[in-house]
């Protein structure tokens, strides 16, 4: 099929990284593998922090051009087989794909999807309405998470839906390295900003603290506007045991992870996290919270290990006890890269949504 992709809050076209700009570009990789045409439809990013309603209603005029001049382009060259919209949700609602999939007769695809029922206040009930519009118009909502899907189904009981578990292309991610025996280097990588990642290094922080004595040292990957900040609270560490590396190209993640023993991110707010696909695929185990999404990628006591969320004494319990055992982090570690590479794929990623497809595609025709 010709499939027309868009991804309101960022596309995956957007100089910025992000987990959310990977998986946009991971889903667009699966489709293309699976003999799709695949083009991102529009650059239009309807993300807004905290509108006011002027903000709002200027961002839906100049959805109304956008949707004018798809159309046009549509009439003129051939509209495509399908819209895939990856991300609706309260801060970035899909203002396009619902009316232009109307008008051409096309069947109008979600992924990641979310509806939350408290965000239905002032301006955001507004775009809260676009994004059910969106779901209950579906032909199918792909659902990455069972909290995503949950949420869906109490906003439309009715809608479509069916589940692909997050993935990643896990080939450049192979390591061979023999783990460490003598002390532990940990890796955590994160963008710098405020909100739940600050609060995640923040947490970071404060276990290592409660293991001073411990032996080990922490490679860190990122940056952003809160790097004085997450350095500052890092402050009373030793720097001989920290290495800031900064941001990074992608094509070097796999041989930092692979210089690493533990993969530590406590993942505070986390829809799921593919940096933990990532670092498994290279044969590190995980520590991280049992919290939001992390238990969809992480299979705790196999892959990794999860902590109580909020549980700062827990982690560094967690921490400790992993650093003191090279055996336990080699078997999680084997394990996890078992996991990664062969269910969290493309191809495995590929055959879900080929399966998706024939069910929910067939069904509509």
């Amino acid at each position: 099929m010709k499939i027309a992709f868009y991804a309101p809050l960022k596309s995956p076209d957007h100089p910025v990284p992000s987990g959310d700009r990977l998986m946009a570009r991971q889903l667009m990789a699966a489709l293309q593998a699976d003999g799709h045409e695949v083009a991102v439809v529009s650059e239009l990013r309807s993300f807004l922090a905290a509108p006011s309603a002027d903000e709002f209603h200027q961002l839906e005029r100049e959805a109304d051009a956008e949707i004018a001049r798809v159309r046009g382009t549509w009439q003129r060259d051939g509209a495509p087989d399908l819209w895939f919209c990856y991300h609706p949700y309260y801060k970035a609602p899909d203002l396009l794909g619902p009316v232009l999939a109307a008008e051409f007769s096309m069947p109008y695809v979600t992924a990641e999807a979310s509806y939350s029922m408290r965000r239905n206040e002032g301006v955001r009930a507004i775009a809260q309405r676009h994004v059910l519009t969106a779901i209950e118009q579906a032909t199918v909502n792909i659902c990455l998470t069972r909290r995503d899907r949950d949420g869906l189904l109490e906003a439309a009981p009715a809608c479509r839906h069916a589940m692909l578990a997050p993935f990643i292309d896990a080939t450049p991610f192979v390591s061979t390295r023999d783990r460490s025996n003598d002390g532990c280097r940990m890796v955590a990588v994160a963008m710098m900003r405020s909100g739940d990642k600050m609060d995640s290094y923040r947490m970071l922080a404060k276990s290592l603290a409660f293991i001073a004595d411990s032996p080990w040292v922490l490679t860190v990957v990122g940056d952003g506007p809160c790097r004085e900040e997450v350095q500052q609270a890092f402050a009373a560490l030793p720097s001989s045991r920290l290495q800031w590396l900064g941001e990074k190209k992608a094509a070097a993640l796999p041989g930092i992870l692979a210089s690493g023993d533990l993969y530590v991110w406590p993942g505070c707010g986390e829809a799921y996290g593919l940096a933990y696909l990532e670092a498994q695929a290279t044969g590190l185990p995980v520590l991280a919270q049992r919290t939001a999404g992390v238990p969809e990628v992480v299979r705790h006591g196999e892959t990794g290990i999860l902590t109580p969320e909020g549980d700062v004494g827990a982690y560094a319990a967690a921490m400790r006890d992993l650093i003191g055992d090279p055996v336990r982090r080699r078997q999680l570690g084997a394990a996890a890269r078992r996991f990664v590479h062969e269910e969290r794929s493309f191809p495995a990623a590929a055959q879900r949504l080929r399966a998706i497809f024939d069910e929910f595609l067939e069904a509509r025709a």
